[in-house]
């Protein structure tokens, strides 16, 4: 894993991957495999909001790209007869492209990414909030900061943010995760304002 990949995420770099994922319902069948482990179109279809045969559709073309793959059951059984597909990791991340055609394929992905974050965010506010725990309570919330900063210092406090919870992220895999320990998601948004006024502004 490198400083700019602590997590050991996958790396997308093809332009036609991120326009693939840029889906809904692609996204969010990535998103339930890297959260909860393999699962078959079917059990996926109630989660992203399509029929068993739609997801089965997506989840091969988000293998065509490298981001999952099928195999046997997880348990060991011998029932060949349902493909189950498991995320190649458990995060994915990409830069935004230079080429005008890379950079509207980002822009899509980057859109669809924060539009089920917000929804992710309002369902935690209706179905999880008002049972958490008092501990838990106190430390939910979110945060919204101004700074005045250059795109290298931006760059610079994401790499110190991700540093700082890589060993959060890994120690499930390393088996030292606190018996008190729960699973707490982490969103942020580094939205960059206008630098210039809009037009016809005083």
């Amino acid at each position: 894993m490198s400083l700019r990949n602590p997590y050991g995420d996958f790396e997308i770099i093809d332009p036609q991957a991120m326009r693939a994922l840029a889906h809904p319902v692609r996204l969010a069948a990535l998103s339930w495999l890297q959260r909860n482990g393999p699962a078959t179109a079917t059990q996926l279809s109630e989660h992203v909001g399509a029929s068993p045969s739609v997801t089965s559709w997506h989840l091969r073309h988000l293998a065509n790209f490298g981001l999952v793959v099928d195999g046997p059951p997880p348990d060991g059984g011998s029932d060949r007869r349902q493909r189950w597909w498991s995320a190649v990791s458990r995060g994915f991340r990409y830069e935004m492209p230079d080429t005008p055609e890379g950079a509207q394929a980002g822009r899509l992905l980057r859109a669809e990414m924060i539009n089920q974050s917000l929804e992710a965010v309002q369902q935690w506010l209706a179905e999880t909030e008002p049972g958490l725990e008092p501990g838990w309570s106190r430390v939910a919330g979110s945060a919204n900061t101004r700074l005045v900063i250059t795109p290298a210092e931006a760059e610079e406090i994401e790499s110190a943010i991700e540093q700082l919870l890589a060993p959060y992220v890994q120690r499930r895999d390393d088996g030292e995760t606190p018996p008190e320990a729960g699973s707490v998601r982490y969103l942020r948004m580094t939205l960059p304002e206008a630098t210039t006024p809009p037009e016809g502004s005083p």
